[in-house]
């Protein structure tokens, strides 16, 4: 695509100054209670999901594309349904 770009437009009012990052600003970047660093963001998972490559046939995937946004957790879900029971040994 050749088609060149529009110009990008100023969107706040406020001059291109950045602010000074003295310590007051540093300090105030993490928040404490008492002595203890309080996290923030999306809490850790108990059983995080794992990467995995698989190969399947082109149209298994195209088909659960097509089942909309959400497929890669419905097919999760169907494959927890149908995880195969501990096989028994023949001894």
């Amino acid at each position: 695509m050749s088609a060149k770009r529009k110009s990008s437009v100023r969107t706040s009012t406020e001059t291109d100054e950045v602010p000074e990052l003295d310590r007051e600003w540093i300090e105030g970047a993490d928040y404490y209670e008492g002595k203890k660093l309080v996290r923030r963001g999306r809490p850790k998972l108990e059983k995080p999901r794992r990467l995995l490559s698989l190969r399947l046939p082109p149209d298994v995937i195209a088909s659960w594309k097509a089942s909309g946004p959400g497929w890669q957790t419905r097919m999760a879900e169907v494959l927890e349904r149908a995880k195969p029971r501990a096989r028994r040994s023949a001894g």
